[in-house]
């Protein structure tokens, strides 16, 4: 491979220098490019080693060097640092080989002179150039960048995704996901490895005998070291194999695809009921805070987080299924009737939490000076809630709403039972007590999919709405 470094007829690539020279500061990601391309770096080192030979710059560096040699600096260095020696010895009560003194000495002299030089050379404009120096500066050049495209094109495509800061930060936040949800995993089959329950004798029975129990955990892979059954269990991470459950032999992956859409579904309008009754609450408590609007809201609220769901699920059940028999005990996908309940039992706790906080945001923000300053203005109050107040006092709302709606997404259990739901949440408490380990994997796997998804897209928001962020993101 000829690397040319003939600049009169070469188009200079600045955007792949520009990006490559920001990575270049991050440890991780200079490890990561270099090995993106490792095919290219033999023969640019090759090229690199050549020119630093006939380089300019040990031209420049040479001569320089001998013409301070000639000025009598080194001779006159080398002296002074001989008697540095000879004096430390004396002090210390040493013997010193005169040969020894003269060659530490000369050394120390050299080191002197290289140092001198260097700094001279630097104030002319030339510059000893590192190897990566280097090879970032052969990224400029359109004969490089053809020439080397096609060996280090995961390379390249690494620099054209992170030219881009916000796609950059989704690269960043999808890797740092992926690590999470392989540790999560990792902590969970160890703890359930380390657990007393005995799969083979829960789903068996008390009756089955030792070759049955064997033959059950050889069929398993439960007889295998730790090592080789955690990495079993990885693995399918990578292909989307989650195994097949112990009890009933059903195929893990299809069994959350199956059960997570009315989870989804439940979900979704739980959120989009405390959306519509949490914010305008939480914004008129703010504004009118210590009326009595405020202390019937949050004595509501308060209400609504202290109520466990087990129980106002049964009185739901009992008042609107049963006495009043307005809707179905129990959830039929048939009938949309039999979703209002659950939603408004779960839906709960999330519309208390989400009206506590905008109330706690938006008192923090509408004392701010530039609420206060647009007021003074004249505005309308209601233009400055809408325009300023509310924007600004988004970001930890958006937090807890996300991280609620992780929650839920990951199942709500207790509901899920109550009603007679067959969601996620059901389905990883059914298999836990087995304990079923490729169910229980997939069904971790899941709510670790989804809130790193969950918390992605609330770091998104924020860059909506926080222009501060975007900023931060472009810097970085």
């Amino acid at each position: 491979m000829v690397i040319s470094q003939d600049h009169s007829t070469t188009k200079e690539h600045v955007f792949f220098f520009s990006v490559y020279q920001k990575l270049m500061h991050h440890k991780s990601y200079n490890a990561l490019l270099f090995l993106l391309s490792i095919l290219v770096h033999p023969f640019t080192y090759l090229s690199y080693r050549k020119r630093k030979h006939s380089h300019q710059y040990q031209q420049a560096f040479e001569k320089r060097r001998q013409y301070y040699k000639e000025k009598g600096l080194f001779t006159q260095w080398q002296v002074e640092f001989a008697e540095q020696e000879l004096a430390k010895a004396k002090f210390f009560h040493e013997s010193v080989p005169e040969k020894q003194i003269q060659e530490t000495a000369s050394k120390l002299a050299e080191a002197k002179l290289q140092q001198l030089v260097a700094q001279d050379l630097l104030k002319d404009g030339l510059e000893d150039q590192s190897y990566l120096q280097f090879f970032s500066q052969q990224l400029k050049h359109k004969n490089f960048v053809v020439l080397t495209f096609l060996p280090a094109v995961l390379f390249y495509v690494v620099l054209i995704l992170f030219a881009n800061p916000f796609l950059q930060f989704v690269i960043e936040r999808i890797l740092q996901s992926f690590i999470v949800i392989v540790g999560v995993a990792t902590l969970v089959f160890t703890i359930l490895y380390l657990s007393p329950f005995d799969p083979a004798r829960n789903l068996l029975g008390v009756a089955a005998t030792p070759e049955q129990i064997t033959n059950f955990n050889h069929i398993h892979g439960l007889d295998q070291p730790y090592l080789s059954q955690l990495w079993n269990a990885l693995s399918g991470l990578f292909t989307f194999d989650l195994g097949t459950s112990f009890a009933g032999k059903e195929d893990v992956t299809q069994s959350i695809v199956n059960k997570f859409p009315v989870t989804l579904e439940i979900a979704i309008l739980s959120l989009l009921m405390a959306i519509a009754i949490a914010i305008p609450v939480g914004i008129i408590s703010a504004v009118r805070p210590n009326s009595y609007l405020d202390y019937t809201f949050m004595f509501i609220a308060l209400i609504g987080l202290s109520i466990p769901s087990f129980w106002q699920g049964l009185i739901f059940i009992l008042t609107f299924a049963l006495k009043l028999q307005w809707f179905p005990a129990t959830y039929n996908p048939q009938n949309w009737l039999s979703l209002i309940m659950p939603v408004i039992v779960l839906g709960t706790s999330i519309t208390a939490s989400i009206a506590r906080m905008t109330r706690s945001s938006m008192l923090e923000v509408i004392h701010e000076d530039y609420i206060i300053t647009a007021k003074a203005k004249g505005l309308n109050e209601f233009k400055v809630i809408t325009k300023h107040a509310i924007r600004n006092a988004m970001i930890p709302i958006i937090t807890v709403i996300g991280l609620l709606f992780g929650g839920m997404l990951g199942g709500a259990s207790v509901t899920e039972k109550v009603f007679n739901i067959s969601g996620i949440g059901s389905y990883i408490v059914d298999k836990q007590f087995i304990p079923d380990i490729p169910a229980i994997l997939g069904g971790v796997v899941y709510i670790a999919i989804t809130i790193s998804i969950v918390n992605l897209l609330i770091d998104i928001l924020y860059a909506f709405f926080d222009p501060r962020i975007r900023s931060k993101m472009k810097k970085s």
